[in-house]
């Protein structure tokens, strides 16, 4: 992945997406740091299908769900009726 200071990328952004979009993801740095990373879109799409889980996979997968907090029936108390003046 080759990096790019981000007044380069910026001055040569079509370049900078071009070779994006051949070699794959490429690197911005900000005062020498990593700061962002510009991927093609066909990656990005796979990426985030990979990140989330389907419907489908949730309700299949071993792993818990969550404990529901379920109140006992019966133990609400109920107002008593006070009659309208």
């Amino acid at each position: 992945m080759q990096a790019w200071p981000v007044q380069d990328a910026k001055a040569r952004f079509s370049e900078f997406l071009d070779t994006c979009m051949a070699e794959g993801p490429q690197m911005v740095t900000k005062r020498g740091a990593e700061a962002a990373v510009l991927v093609p879109v066909d990656e990005w799409r796979r990426l985030q299908a990979a990140a989330r889980p389907s419907l489908k996979q949730l309700l299949l997968s071993d792993e818990a769900r969550g404990d529901l907090l379920i109140p006992v029936r019966g133990a609400a108390r109920r107002r008593k009726v006070t009659a309208a003046s």
